[in-house]
């Protein structure tokens, strides 16, 4: 399978403060859920969970993350660059001709190369992940003490196609849900 970096996989969420959310008991009920809201044609909908869950930005028709290609592309560039600065220095800047060896001993330099590959592809993927997800956020509501402790949410904010309020509500409660609450 050929995997090439698209747009949309360095989207970020535009958040909301009005909308509608529900609980949920486990990871099955946020999966269907997720699907179903999919189906039904609402966007930028989210789903909040204590623990990572398998399947579930397939269900919500996300794409793939394009934090792959940040490391990626920044790992190479801490490799041509670690060894870049290593060989430049030692043959123009600094040359020392120790125990008859040539300039390029690029067999001296993989600790340093690999190292610099490291350090640029993880805090690059750091950086860019911080800069996506638009991160600190300082003054977010908390929506319910639970959401994120031991239940599963499911939020359709009120600029998402298709929303009302009484539509929504409806649907989330057909949906199974335990808790159904409207934030204005």
């Amino acid at each position: 399978m050929y995997y090439s970096p698209k747009k949309e996989q360095f989207h970020t969420f535009q958040e909301t403060e009005h909308g509608v959310f529900g609980l949920f008991d486990s990871p099955a009920e946020i999966i269907n859920a997720a699907q179903k809201t999919k189906e039904k044609g609402y966007t930028n909908f989210d789903c909040f969970t204590p623990y990572p869950v398998h399947g579930l930005d397939d269900a919500m028709g996300l794409a793939r993350s394009g934090l792959p290609w940040v490391t990626f592309f920044m790992g190479i560039f801490g490799c041509v660059a670690g060894f870049g600065m290593q060989y430049l220095t030692h043959k123009y800047d600094w040359p020392l001709n120790i125990s008859g060896k040539s300039f390029n001993a690029w067999f001296a330099y993989i600790p340093i190369t690999f190292e610099f590959t490291v350090f640029m592809a993880g805090v690059s993927t750091a950086v860019a992940m911080f800069i996506l997800t638009k991160l600190p956020k300082t003054g977010r509501k908390v929506l319910h003490p639970d959401i994120t402790t031991d239940k599963f949410a499911l939020w359709i904010p009120s600029n998402s196609a298709n929303y009302s309020e009484s539509g929504v509500t409806d649907f989330i409660k057909g949906l199974g849900s335990k808790h159904v609450e409207t934030v204005k």
